[in-house]
């Protein structure tokens, strides 16, 4: 599967796999699909009211929302250590 080409958008915080690089940002990895492009969507028409997603996610195509949710729904989880 080929990064899609705003990936770098969300990377910066949730890292490229989906695991959050910042403390307190969720990790995205293995989440479901269509919750990941659901919550983008929120994100971006406002009803998920936080400025930095609306920000990052405001100029973001469908196509290329749906391209972000198969990407980070499509990466390995960060296993959890007893």
């Amino acid at each position: 599967m080929q990064p899609p080409s705003r990936l770098g958008l969300c990377a910066a915080c949730h890292g490229t796999a989906g695991r959050a690089t910042q403390p307190g940002v969720p990790n995205l990895a293995g989440q479901n699909l269509d919750y990941l492009r659901d919550a983008l969507k929120q994100y971006r028409n406002g009803r998920r009211n936080v400025a930095l997603m609306r920000a990052a996610i405001g100029p973001v195509s469908d196509a290329e929302l749906d391209a972000l949710a198969r990407w980070y729904s499509a990466q390995s989880p960060q296993a959890v250590l007893p």
